[in-house]
């Protein structure tokens, strides 16, 4: 009813405009006016009517008003496409496929354990849970082709760069795993040259060539994490190696399922204190040293398995 309120009431005010008109022309026939405000009122009328027949065989049949608002909904979707395409018209093709060149992928879409390891990763070092789905997704392909635990490539990856794949060392190194660039240029370049070791997913893949080259030659893990820093003709790494096995020992435990807490930080172990000149020389003097002026004993850690200090979680 309302419709058609509101058809009688614009056909009322289409005949008023009709007459104004006729007057404003000054048409010198009056019968002349006449008839043309008939007309259009008579038009108006039929109009109306056809619109009103219309709404009652859509209301009445709902197989006719569902294809009509299907109809409405395309022409809808038509208009937005045609807005979209001309707001875009003005970028070049390569900034329109944005999405396929991000490096992300969705948590869901992750393994249990995997997916475990994503979002402690994510909360760990406040980045977000996509792009680092991708790249446990991408250490887990690569540890199966190189057989190497995926735990210890996101090792590599947490002690080298905190998962920032712009770092860049004062000697070099870059990206995720932090290659030297100029050393390796040559496995860069299947995948475009240098500047592809910004690519977290490159690097991350060209990272686990070198890891995998070290570990060969050395012949074990601990030997290959010296290598890849640097120091396998030095006395020390500086702690390297245990850092990474820290890393991975959380890493490994998150991925079982255990509860471990985000705020975590590591203590590198401390070497075995030497001993005091004066208990070098009471050794010296033969039976007659004194046992209690000797320093007591510091037990040496391990460097394969470095203390840790575990913060309550924020959770």
């Amino acid at each position: 009813m309302k419709t058609v309120d509101e058809i009688q009431r614009a056909r009322h005010a289409t005949i008023q405009w009709l007459g104004r008109l006729s007057r404003d022309l000054g048409w010198a026939t009056p019968a002349i006016g006449r008839r043309v405000l008939v007309l259009g009122r008579d038009a108006l009328a039929l109009l109306g009517l056809a619109v009103l027949a219309a709404a009652l065989l859509v209301a009445a049949n709902p197989a006719q008003r569902a294809l009509a608002e299907a109809g409405v909904l395309q022409w809808l979707r038509a208009r937005v496409e045609l807005a979209t395409q001309d707001g875009l018209a003005g970028l070049p093709a390569a900034e329109l496929d944005a999405v396929a060149r991000a490096t992300a992928a969705d948590p869901a879409d992750l393994s249990a354990e995997q997916a475990r390891v994503a979002q402690w990763i994510a909360r760990r070092y406040r980045v977000a849970p996509e792009p680092v789905s991708r790249l446990v997704q991408e250490a887990w392909e690569a540890g199966r082709a190189t057989r190497l635990e995926p735990t210890l490539i996101l090792a590599v990856v947490a002690v080298e760069s905190r998962f920032n794949p712009f770092a860049q060392s004062p000697v070099g190194a870059q990206g995720l795993m932090q290659v030297m660039t100029r050393v390796h240029d040559e496995k860069y370049e299947p995948f475009g040259g240098n500047h592809a070791a910004f690519d977290p997913v490159t690097n991350l893949r060209v990272g686990v060539q070198v890891l995998k080259d070290c570990i060969r030659r050395f012949g074990g893990v601990e030997g290959g994490l010296r290598c890849y820093v640097g120091a396998a003709l030095l006395d020390s790494d500086g702690g390297y190696a245990a850092k990474v096995r820290f890393e991975q020992q959380h890493l490994a435990r998150v991925a079982r399922g255990e509860r471990v807490p985000v705020y975590v930080r590591f203590v590198p172990p401390r070497p075995a204190a030497p001993a005091s000149d004066a208990a070098t020389m009471l050794e010296l003097d033969g039976p007659a040293a004194d046992p209690a002026l000797e320093p007591p004993a510091v037990p040496a850690l391990p460097v394969d398995a470095p203390a840790a200090v575990a913060l309550a979680d924020s959770e």
